[in-house]
C-alpha cells in the first residue's frame, strides 16, 4: 500500500546511533547524506520535517578522545554535554551548507518535560510554532547530560514515537544500519525474510524483535517495535528502515516498499488522551486478569478493582500507570484514582467493598475509562 503523498505534511526522522557511529566514534558521512535529502525534500514538497538524533555520546567521545564508551552514569552525562554541542554544530554547518537558507533549531526534551499537561502543550506549540517558520528543521534529543532515568533506560525510537503523537504527525521514519524487521536473524540465518508489512503488532513478532536485539549493530529492533506501537495508537504510521541506502527518505515517501511498514490504528485520540498514552511517564503498573483485559479492550469499560492482580511500583492518585497482563504485554495507560497502597489493599475486591477496606470510597472505578487509552 502506498502513502498518500497528498496526505502527508509531517515527517519524524529518527537517525540511530549505528548510523553516527563508527569503530572510534562520531562518523558524520552518513549523517552529511540524510541532512542533503532532508534538504531536499523541504525545499521540493516543503514538508514538515523534524529529526530525532542520536550521537551526542559518540560526538562526546570523539571530542574528549575516549576509545571505549563510558560506563560510569558521570562519565557518560559529561560525554553527553560535550557531544550535545559538537552535535548540533554539525547540523548546524551541514544545513547551512546544502539548506539554501534553512536552519536548524536544537530541542531537548526529557520525561518529566512531557508529565505536565502545561508543559506538554507548550512544547507542542514551539515545534509547531518552528514549523510555521517554515526554515527550520528542529532537532531533537533526550537532556541525557542531566536526566539520569533517561538516559539509564529511555531510548530515542520511544522518544521519536512520543514526539510523533505529540506533535500530530503523518508518518515516523526510524533510521538504522538494518533494512527493517526480519522473521529471524539475517546475520544468522541466510534465508531471514524481511517482513515487508505490518497491521498489528503481536507477541509472535515481538519474539522475533527479541531474537534479533542482541547486538547494538542490529538497532534494538524491540525498542523499534514499541516505538511502532505508540505511534500506531496516535495514527502515525511508522517505517524502520536503512538509513545508509542512497534517497531512502524519498523512497519512503514514495511508498517503493522499502523497509517495514507499520500501519497506524483507525481510532483518532483526543490531545488529552494522547497525552495520557504518551505524554507521562509511567509511574508503576497494574496487573490484570482476563477477564478485566476483555472488559477494557472489547468492552470498553473502565478499570475496577475486583479484576486487578498485582501493583508494581510506589504512585499517587492522579499518577499515570502501565496496565498490563497476565503476560505482562502493554494493554492500555491511565490516571488512578488511587494510589499503589490503597490499590494493593483492594486488588480483587468489588467495587462495594472499597469502603469498608479504606475507610472511605472516591471512586467505584480505579481507572476510569474517560482517563484510560487502551494501546
Amino acid at each position: 500500500m502506498n502513502i498518500d503523498l497528498n496526505r502527508v505534511k509531517t515527517v519524524v526522522v529518527k537517525i540511530g546511533t549505528s548510523l553516527l557511529t563508527g569503530p572510534t566514534g562520531f562518523d558524520g558521512r552518513v549523517l552529511e547524506e540524510i541532512v542533503k535529502e532532508l534538504c531536499r525534500l523541504k525545499r521540493e514538497r516543503n514538508l514538515n520535517l523534524l529529526v530525532v538524533s542520536s550521537g551526542a555520546i559518540g560526538c562526546g567521545m570523539t571530542a574528549l578522545g575516549l576509545t571505549e564508551r563510558p560506563k560510569r552514569l558521570p562519565l557518560k552525562q559529561a560525554t553527553a554535554a560535550v557531544g550535545q554541542a559538537n552535535l548540533m554544530h554539525y547540523y548546524e554547518t551541514l544545513f547551512r551548507t546544502y539548506g539554501e537558507g534553512l536552519r536548524s533549531a536544537q530541542v531537548l526534551l526529557s520525561a518529566s518535560d512531557l508529565d505536565n499537561r502545561d508543559t506538554y502543550l507548550n512544547i507542542r506549540n514551539t515545534l509547531h510554532t518552528l514549523f510555521a517558520l517554515n526554515s527550520v528543521i528542529p532537532i531533537v534529543n533526550e537532556n541525557d547530560s542531566v536526566a539520569t532515568e533517561e538516559l539509564k533506560f529511555g531510548d530515542n525510537d520511544t522518544l521519536a514515537a512520543r514526539v510523533a503523537a505529540k506533535i500530530g504527525a503523518d508518518l515516523l521514519i526510524i533510521l538504522s544500519n538494518v533494512d527493517g524487521l526480519y522473521d529471524c536473524d539475517p546475520r544468522r540465518n541466510s534465508k531471514a525474510r524481511l517482513i515487508t508489512e505490518v497491521d498489528a503488532i503481536t507477541p509472535e513478532l515481538e519474539a522475533m524483535a527479541g531474537d534479533t536485539a542482541e547486538q547494538t549493530s542490529v538497532g534494538g529492533m524491540l525498542t523499534k517495535l514499541v516505538a511502532a506501537s505508540i505511534a500506531s495508537a496516535a495514527q502515525v504510521r511508522t517505517v524502520i528502515a536503512n538509513g545508509r541506502r542512497p534517497n531512502i527518505l524519498h523512497d519512503t515517501l514514495a511508498g517503493q516498499g522499502v523497509g517495514t511498514t507499520f500501519y497506524s490504528s483507525c481510532e483518532s485520540l483526543s490531545q488529552r488522551k494522547r497525552w495520557i498514552a504518551f505524554g507521562r511517564a509511567a509511574r508503576g503498573i497494574i496487573t490484570v486478569d482476563d477477564g478485566a483485559r476483555n472488559a477494557l479492550i472489547k468492552q470498553g469499560k473502565s478499570l475496577l478493582a475486583a479484576g486487578i492482580t498485582g501493583v508494581d511500583g510506589r504512585f499517587r492518585m492522579g499518577d499515570a500507570v502501565r496496565v498490563a497482563d497476565a503476560r505482562n504485554r502493554d494493554i492500555a495507560r491511565g490516571l488512578v484514582n488511587y494510589s499503589s497502597e490503597e490499590i494493593e489493599r483492594i486488588k480483587g475486591c468489588k467495587s462495594a467493598q472499597i469502603a469498608t477496606i479504606l475507610g472511605q470510597k472516591d471512586f467505584d472505578e480505579v481507572i476510569h475509562r474517560n482517563n484510560m487509552v487502551v494501546l
